[in-house]
């Protein structure tokens, strides 16, 4: 969707403020709602049903454009991407993305 085109995915970069289309903030929209949702009927144990799975899986390549991008969350819900940064699985695959060596050159500035 919009916001993969808007909000690239990049572990190492800083992009606060930048990638606010439209169509990113629909998406946005969309994703705090499904987070919300599920949180509330099934996160009694900090996940999105429960215990970590598959779909916060899924959702830590969101987590990880929402940080890098600093989009403004409620609480509950920048506590839920704090907890999926904090998950080892998560934790080891951003250790391993800070360590990568190659590098794309547009992936790492955001044109103004």
């Amino acid at each position: 969707g919009d916001l993969r085109l808007a909000m690239w995915m990049n572990i190492r970069a800083s992009f606060p403020g930048k990638g606010r289309t439209p169509g990113a903030q629909a998406d946005i929209g969309r994703i705090s709602e499904i987070w919300e949702t599920c949180l509330a009927e099934f996160g009694d144990r900090n996940y999105l049903f429960g215990k970590f799975s598959i779909a916060d899986a899924f959702f830590a390549p969101v987590v990880m454009r929402f940080r890098t991008y600093k989009v403004a969350l409620p609480p509950p819900l920048q506590a839920y991407c704090d907890r999926i940064i904090a998950h080892p699985a998560v934790a080891q695959w951003m250790q391993d993305a800070l360590e990568e060596r190659h590098a794309m050159p547009s992936y790492d500035v955001y044109p103004d």
